[in-house]
């Protein structure tokens, strides 16, 4: 058996909310006792007898960011877009379609080495779980080549074919989603099920049809909802039960409302309305509603093309009103509770000891110095790692 205590903790967050301060269960100066990958005690007394200390006097420590929603598999990148909405130009997720090209150009050997150093960015900033979406092969080949790529970084991998409609089935999108019906989901091995369901991707009753077929192959659906436009992405998320529902820019004060009395978490993307600019305080209305609410990075060339999730919790807390606490649940138990994981998000006796240590006595630092790499190191199941492995 291998321990590790972590000592002196100037700022500990456990998002235990049965301790002291609050919801981020804020403990200071206390010892974690990791055992065997596993948090084994957490206190205020002085270990003994274990395998490695390590001093944090000065840092604060809290559960690894748990980064439910991103986009690794493509190639290619769109910055050209980046620049025209810095001049006017509204987000319209037209782009989408080169990076399709992109990546059916290149090899799955280059997709697999810009997953890869995406990853590594990430884990650099104190990210310890991600999923990761397929969505820009959009054919049954391409689409499970992405999954098995994802497959080899996560046990969170997405089917996300229904993310537009290929240019070649421009003229008859149904054929496409039979396609995906038929052939890409009976193919695939994904955990979980994802669509577009917005204007320029897919109706209501399409996306319907695609997560049931996804959900009849043993999926778990999620969805991409009211980004663009209000439509019926939140009713489709709530009645199938969905684990999440993304975006969700333009949603209907209804819409908040039905997220906040179901078990759907409203995971809100920072990183995108930052990028497209298409609100602000969209967090206060969905926490002060009531809804179990996550942040995540959206990483992807077109219009999050960041890994962070520190600057995702700046963002947040500067843009979408959240305050530095609940950005920091949020990037953290409100990810895991989007992937429906019990043993993540939190730091509680029993669970992962999955961590992110910062240079920087308060976790409010995250917020308060945006830009700014904080992170000291970062631990899986107790081990400071430095390449992402699953």
């Amino acid at each position: 058996m291998s321990s590790v205590a972590f000592t002196n903790i100037a700022t500990l967050v456990t998002n235990d909310g049965t301790r002291e301060n609050g919801q981020l269960g804020v403990l200071n100066g206390a010892t974690v006792v990791v055992e065997d990958g596993v948090i084994a005690s957490i206190s205020r007394s002085t270990p003994s007898g274990v395998d490695q200390e390590i001093d944090c006097s000065d840092r604060t420590l809290l559960p690894g960011f748990v980064d439910s929603h991103s986009h690794l598999i493509f190639a290619g990148d769109r910055a050209d877009e980046f620049a025209a909405r810095s001049h006017g130009q509204k987000y319209t997720a037209g782009g989408i379609a080169s990076t399709v090209k992109a990546t059916r150009f290149a090899t799955d050997a280059a997709l697999h080495a810009n997953a890869q150093r995406l990853l590594d960015e990430a884990l650099s900033t104190g990210t310890t779980t991600m999923e990761i979406k397929s969505g820009y092969g959009l054919t049954v080949k391409d689409e499970i080549s992405s999954i098995e790529i994802a497959q080899h970084f996560t046990t969170e991998s997405t089917l996300l074919a229904a993310h537009v409609i290929p240019e070649e089935f421009a003229t008859d999108p149904d054929s496409y989603v039979k396609l995906i019906i038929e052939s890409i989901v009976p193919a695939s091995q994904a955990k979980w099920i994802d669509v577009f369901c917005d204007r320029g991707a897919f109706t209501a009753e399409q996306s319907e049809a695609i997560l049931r077929a996804g959900m009849a192959h043993g999926m778990i659906p999620r969805i991409h909802a009211n980004q663009l436009e209000a439509g019926k992405g939140v009713q489709l998320a709530v009645s199938l039960n969905a684990a999440s529902a993304d975006h969700l820019s333009n949603s209907t004060a209804a819409d908040i409302e039905l997220l906040a009395s179901s078990s759907t978490v409203a995971t809100l993307l920072p990183g995108a309305e930052f990028s497209t600019h298409l609100q602000q305080n969209l967090g206060r209305k969905f926490l002060d509603a009531g809804a179990t609410v996550a942040i995540a990075s959206d990483c992807n060339p077109g219009s999050s093309y960041t890994t962070s999730m520190p600057f995702c919790i700046a963002s947040a807390v500067s843009l979408l009103g959240f305050t530095v606490e609940e950005a920091v649940l949020a990037a953290t138990f409100g990810g895991a509770q989007a992937l429906r994981r019990d043993d993540i998000g939190q730091l509680r006796v029993g669970m992962k000891a999955d961590l992110v240590l910062l240079d920087a006595p308060s976790y409010i630092h995250l917020a308060y110095r945006p830009g700014v790499n904080l992170v000291h190191s970062t631990y899986k199941s107790g081990r400071a790692v430095t390449t992402w492995q699953k």
